[in-house]
């Protein structure tokens, strides 16, 4: 994956991170990197530049880094990674509810956070396709376009958040089998499993709110216990 063209958009009030995440993303061969220290000037850029990725604060002196990820989700699916001194579990579940893709916890390790970048990037290349691929993905009553990004159950469009998107793109080109949360971890956060347990069953059951009749007896998307989760659809 080149770094060169791709385009980062830091929103944090404090200058000294603002300088430390430029300097450390410039060398891991991020050259377009942008940074604004308020909520209004922060959307203003993202309009603007059109970033790959946005680290967001969740303080901002004129609002909250929730209402500025709020506002890109209903235009935008690019990663956004929270960078928050609220450590507490409550907070991290509610980023990631409203649309965020990672949550990191000041202080936090600049290294770290170059990881993750490149990891949500990564993410991101993965989910778009070549525009000579058929981009309709179709099992039983789904119908996925990947190129729009649209999912359809009887022909209905159903609203996915990113990563409820990616979870479906991987379980529609998996169907009927059975995939650990080790492997929707991988592919769909590009991360190591461990401390995401809690995470991928916050987003599972979204998922199940939004593509299930009875989301507490689901019919589609199943638990398999102590394996994982799977898509259950008839063959065509």
């Amino acid at each position: 994956m080149s770094l060169i063209n791709k385009k980062v958009l830091i929103i944090d009030d404090e200058e000294d991170i603002l300088r430390l995440l430029k300097t450390v993303l410039t060398k891991e061969g991020i050259n377009h990197i942008y940074t604004s220290t308020t909520m209004r000037d922060g959307l203003t850029q993202f309009q603007q530049k059109q970033p790959d990725l946005v680290l967001l604060d969740i303080m901002l002196p004129d609002g909250e880094g929730y209402d500025v990820c709020k506002q890109i989700r209903s235009v935008s699916h690019v990663p956004i990674l929270f960078l928050s001194a609220k450590g507490e579990e409550i907070d991290k579940i509610l980023g990631f509810a409203i649309g965020g893709d990672d949550y990191i916890t000041k202080p936090f390790s600049p290294k770290e956070v170059a990881y993750r970048v490149k990891a949500q990037l990564r993410r991101a290349d993965y989910l778009h396709v070549d525009e000579k691929v058929n981009p309709l993905i179709k099992a039983g009553p789904f119908e996925l376009n990947e190129q729009k990004l649209e999912l359809k159950k009887n022909g209905r469009i159903i609203e996915l958040k990113p990563k409820e998107l990616g979870l479906m793109i991987h379980f529609l080109k998996n169907p009927n089998q059975i995939i650990s949360k080790e492997n929707l971890c991988d592919k769909v956060w590009g991360e190591d499993f461990i401390g995401f347990d809690n995470t991928i069953m916050v987003h599972i059951r979204r998922l199940r709110e939004k593509i299930e009749e009875q989301p507490s007896n689901p019919n589609h998307l199943i638990t398999v216990k102590g394996l994982g989760y799977k898509l259950v659809v008839e063959d065509e």
